[in-house]
């Protein structure tokens, strides 16, 4: 029995995920309007700040743009992922998620295909933003296998609020609540985080709370592997919590499943 279990999952997962990239190939524009804020950000702060490596006690680095484009890269993924229950209100609007729950569809290929299909966008946003800031000037030194591990680090964020939106989705039922969490959380752990400041600069208690703050997290391991001379154990171990999270989380959004199935 379980040697079955398992391909169907993932067989269930690769056709979730396909349905949803078809759905995005039928409508790129989605792509270029999740783009647009992040590239004027990158551009626009990149320009605005430049001038605060010369602050004393900034430890970024000579390169304000250099030290913000990791933090572009995670924005993109946070607002992106949080957003990935919206998928589900969807389905239920439509009637879709009912004709689901009927066949016997795995309930954890429904979890992980949004997950999946979120880190995709992520993937390709993520390359663009890189190139749009090498175009601007800046140029990282960690190479490719610092370019690899912001990867990884903007997938982890990806997958961590991906399956905290999707269990908001199926225990709220509704858009609005769903935007409101999403808006709630999204901005708090980005200012908290040296996403665009460096938290050397920023008060105590910023700096407290940022340890703790799983944004932070993906931020921090995104930009020391993109250095010249990387604290690999600073890196591994901040991917190692995202990816405890991520599984945390995974595990929250397949209970809310099994609670939402329950109420129908």
């Amino acid at each position: 029995m379980s040697t079955m279990v398992l391909p169907r999952a993932l067989t269930h997962t690769f056709i979730l995920t396909g349905r949803a990239l078809r759905g995005f190939i039928r409508f790129p524009m989605y792509l270029a309007m999740n783009l647009i804020q992040p590239v004027i950000w990158l551009l626009l702060f990149g320009q605005l700040f430049k001038s605060v490596v010369n602050i004393p006690g900034f430890t970024g680095g000579g390169d304000y743009l250099v030290f913000l484009t990791p933090g572009i890269v995670m924005m993109m993924a946070l607002f992106g992922s949080t957003w990935a229950g919206t998928s589900y209100i969807q389905d239920m609007d439509r009637g879709v998620m009912e004709r689901f729950l009927a066949a016997p569809t795995s309930r954890g290929a429904l979890i992980l295909a949004t997950m999946l299909y979120q880190a995709v966008l992520t993937l390709v946003q993520t390359l663009v933003v890189l190139g749009v800031a090498w175009l601007a000037g800046a140029r990282f030194h960690g190479g490719w296998l610092g370019i690899a591990v912001l990867l990884l680090s903007a997938v982890l964020l990806t997958f961590v609020f991906a399956a905290f939106s999707n269990a908001v989705a199926l225990l709220a039922r509704a858009q609005t609540a769903l935007i409101g969490i999403s808006q709630l959380i999204s901005f708090p752990l980005m200012f908290l985080s040296s996403a665009i400041m460096d938290t050397g600069l920023s008060p105590q208690w910023v700096r407290t709370i940022a340890r703790f703050n799983p944004f932070e997290w993906a931020v921090a391991a995104g930009r020391g592997a993109l250095q010249g001379a990387p604290d690999w154990a600073a890196v591994w171990g901040d991917l190692g919590l995202l990816a405890a999270l991520a599984v945390v989380m995974s595990w929250l959004a397949v209970r809310a499943f099994s609670s939402f199935q329950r109420s129908l």
